[in-house]
């Protein structure tokens, strides 16, 4: 009999929604590919499919772009090749367009006024709508994904700046955006309106850097200065920094699942931090659904801040129950035999002694198809544990993400088609709660504004242009 052959993994059928990018500029230091390639390491967690990074040396653009993680995609000779002061950096995993190094970004191309690479997280609503418009009038496409569309805009702009063809652009599109942007000589951020994506500014030693999150930033030895605000045009060059916004001021709506699970806990998001919010959604979790047990313990990585909460506020002690691989590749070779709930048992394993015999608290953040965690609690019971809770850091999501968030149609969320009782059936634990949606909100407080919660109350705050065409 002939072996089994790898079979891919696929993380969209794992329990967690997944990011669709993340984004880095650096403008100055003579080495900005290999900061650029730092930066976007910090960001990984963002976007595993694929890596790129465009340089300019003040003259002419530099590229490469690859399938696979950043450690996959660069190395030092390949990260020699992309010389000058400027760069900008992205990491990719598709909502917008399909895998394939077709869509990697950065998008580079040439155009009238001389070479422009754009690197976009979010997703454009009235895409399709406008690529489109586009073809009718002449564009050849090379790829699927958005951010072509909004090049062949800034291409196609008559504006005599490489400024004026941005906005020229961004007023045409709708959607989540923050973009960095590389020309020749200067390096850009943007943010779309409403603030959906983060993007923040810092300095470093001989210039500055734009990130999608601050976690990056102490890796580069580089100081936070700033959120990129919303609806702002931040254009790095040989004169500093100037900023202007592109358009109207209008509501902030940040993603508040920034904050339950995209971002790393180490960042400040929207002017919070990250591990705070986590930990504040346990500790509200638990006055909201307190359960009787004996352990709390976490789905690692992202519940772990929420089960340290929910631990403290319950007086239940906290356990490191389930331990993580993080040498999960894209491919594995199945065994001949099966082997039940292989997929998961490849990410996690339970730890006996914390949990054998004993009542059990898993936090998660969310509840997306709840196939994993299906086979999450049967593994908890096979290890020996008496009851299983499950509590879930984050409301019931019942409607699907356009705006940068990988997300499966309606018909595919448990919570969308079945009530929670229903659902605690169906998962086979003694209990399953969610936090409510304003334990949420309470817990991710944003001075600056308010958030976006579409995907928890389907209130979308920007058109869904594509969507209602289909």
């Amino acid at each position: 009999m002939s072996a089994r052959p790898p079979v891919a993994w696929d993380e969209r059928s794992d329990e967690h929604l997944r990011d669709a990018c993340g984004v880095v500029g650096i403008f100055g230091p003579p080495e900005a590919a290999n900061l650029a390639y730092l930066g976007l390491h910090a960001l990984q967690h963002r976007g595993q499919e694929s890596a790129g990074i465009a340089t300019s040396d003040g003259t002419r653009l530099h590229h490469h772009r690859g399938e696979g993680l950043v450690t996959d995609v660069f190395s030092a000779p390949l990260l020699g090749r992309l010389p000058g002061p400027y760069a900008i950096g992205h990491v990719r995993y598709s909502t917008a367009g399909g895998s394939g190094l077709q869509n990697a970004q950065p998008i580079t191309a040439r155009y009238g006024g001389g070479m422009v690479a754009v690197a976009h997280n979010g997703n454009l609503t009235n895409a399709a709508m406008l690529r489109r418009r586009l073809e009718a009038e002449g564009s050849i496409f090379q790829g699927t994904t958005d951010t072509e569309v909004i090049v062949h805009l800034f291409a196609r702009s008559r504006a005599s700046t490489p400024e004026g063809r941005l906005m020229d652009a961004l007023r045409q599109i709708e959607g989540a955006w923050s973009l960095t942007v590389l020309t020749e000589d200067k390096v850009i951020g943007v943010r779309d309106p409403l603030g959906v994506r983060p993007l923040v500014l810092g300095r470093l030693a001989g210039g500055h850097v734009l990130a999608s999150e601050t976690c990056a930033l102490p890796l580069l030895d580089a100081t936070f200065e700033r959120e990129v605000e919303p609806g702002e045009m931040v254009v790095i060059d040989a004169g500093g920094v100037t900023s202007r916004r592109y358009l109207p001021e209008t509501p902030r709506r940040a993603c508040v699942f920034e904050h339950v699970y995209f971002a790393r806990p180490d960042s400040t998001v929207f002017g919070r931090s990250v591990y705070g919010v986590r930990r504040a959604l346990g500790q509200r979790l638990a006055q909201e659904a307190p359960a009787s047990a004996d352990v709390v313990i976490p789905v690692p990585d992202s519940g772990l801040a929420a089960a340290i909460g929910f631990a403290e506020a319950s007086g239940i002690p906290y356990g490191m129950g389930l331990v993580r691989s993080h040498y999960v590749g894209r491919t594995f070779i199945e065994p001949t035999q099966a082997i039940r709930h292989f997929g998961v048992k490849l990410k996690l394993a339970p730890v006996e002694e914390v949990i054998a015999g004993r009542r059990v608290v898993v936090l998660d953040d969310s509840l997306v198809r709840g196939t994993t965690s299906r086979k999450i609690i049967n593994m908890l019971r096979g290890a020996g544990a008496r009851e299983v809770h499950l509590r879930i850091s984050s409301p019931p999501i019942t409607h699907p993400c356009f705006y940068g968030i990988d997300t499966p149609s309606r018909a595919e969320l448990v919570a969308a088609q079945y009530g929670v009782e229903e659902i605690r059936a169906m998962l086979g634990c003694e209990s399953l709660a969610f936090l409510s949606e304003a334990g949420l909100l309470e817990a991710a407080r944003d001075s600056a504004g308010g958030f976006c919660d579409a995907c928890f109350t389907g209130r979308y705050p920007i058109p869904l242009t594509d969507a209602l065409e289909t």
